[in-house]
């Protein structure tokens, strides 16, 4: 059994959790007043730009893991490619840092051509989380590439975890406007206390009282993050660590043994094992169990945060078995 008062000392950082928080609530107030204005937040140079075979692997495999990458081939002399080129660079202006929309000129760039297996352009594809997905050919009707945007964008978030990324205004070239301290938020108090609760072992206390601070404030990234650990912690705090690992080692087909073995190797600092773990259990079914190996994958994720190189590997990795 393990100790009441395990913690996720060594495993993730706090403090480092909430300076995302932080960052992350920036970036969806961000959002919204880009919707509330129709002014994209950022400039469209971070959220638009041109790529070429030399820098496909950083621009758009690697960037591909933090948000979804629309890839635009077109060419000059393709008429219809001067009617959608700028009305995807507006739409990634809208969708404001949802997805970053990568042009590709297929004059210059003919093996990217050949390896996206292109027929015509203009033609649009995806890659999220290092995979390629078609996504539309031709000049389509605006709401009809809206539709599909949406689409992207919300399968990127319910299967790999990936809601986009914050853009620095001052790396895009721009001066942000002088805005007034941000007073004090009304649930730090709040906060700080589920924190210590969950470090000195207090799993309901800290569970209840994360969960009322998501009660006001559902997008509250701290508070949903520490609730992920809590309620891992609290899920492992009555397993027999050497039962639960026998039984995973002897039935790989039975996914709860996987998924509670999972669980272990998180707790303990296994990162890696963890998420290879649950993504061959999505490789291996299908259905519910599937689902099931999926889901805590996600939730895994939320444990150890967004920006975390693991977890960037584990995206690729689940994509790769999902596709």
């Amino acid at each position: 059994m393990q100790p009441r008062n395990m913690s996720m000392s060594g495993v993730v950082d706090l403090a480092a959790v909430k300076a995302a928080g932080e960052a992350k609530q920036k970036a969806e107030q961000a959002r919204a007043e880009a919707a509330r204005t129709g002014r994209a937040p950022t400039s469209g140079a971070r959220l638009v730009f041109d790529v070429d075979e030399a820098g496909f692997q950083q621009d758009v495999l690697q960037r591909s893991t933090e948000v979804p990458v629309v890839i635009d081939f077109w060419a000059e002399w393709c008429e219809p490619c001067k009617q959608l080129g700028p009305l995807l660079e507006r739409l990634a202006g809208e969708y404001a840092g949802k997805f970053v929309l990568a042009k590709i000129d297929v004059d210059a760039n003919q093996m990217l051509f050949q390896q996206f297996g292109v027929q015509g352009i203009p033609a649009v594809f995806a890659v999220v989380a290092g995979q390629p997905i078609p996504l539309f050919q031709g000049a389509a009707p605006e709401s009809q590439i809206r539709e599909v945007l949406d689409q992207l964008v919300q399968a990127a978030e319910q299967q790999f975890g990936i809601v986009g990324a914050p853009v620095d205004p001052q790396a895009a070239g721009e001066q942000p406007e002088a805005e007034a301290p941000a007073p004090a938020g009304p649930y730090d108090a709040l906060l700080e206390a589920a924190n210590q609760a969950l470090d000195s072992g207090d799993l309901g206390g800290a569970i209840q009282a994360y969960k009322n601070v998501l009660s006001d404030d559902p997008a509250n990234p701290e508070a949903k993050l520490g609730l992920a650990q809590a309620e891992l912690l609290r899920r492992v705090q009555d397993l027999d660590p050497q039962a639960v690992r026998k039984e995973a080692a002897e039935n790989p087909a039975d996914v709860q043994a996987q998924i509670r073995a999972a669980d272990l190797d998180l707790v303990g600092g296994h990162v890696e094992d963890a998420f290879g773990r649950l993504i061959d259990g999505v490789k291996r079914t299908a259905g519910a169990d599937r689902e099931a190996a999926r889901v805590r994958l996600l939730e895994l994720f939320e444990v150890i945060g967004a920006d975390d190189p693991r977890v960037t590997a584990a995206r690729t990795a689940l994509a790769r078995v999902l596709f």
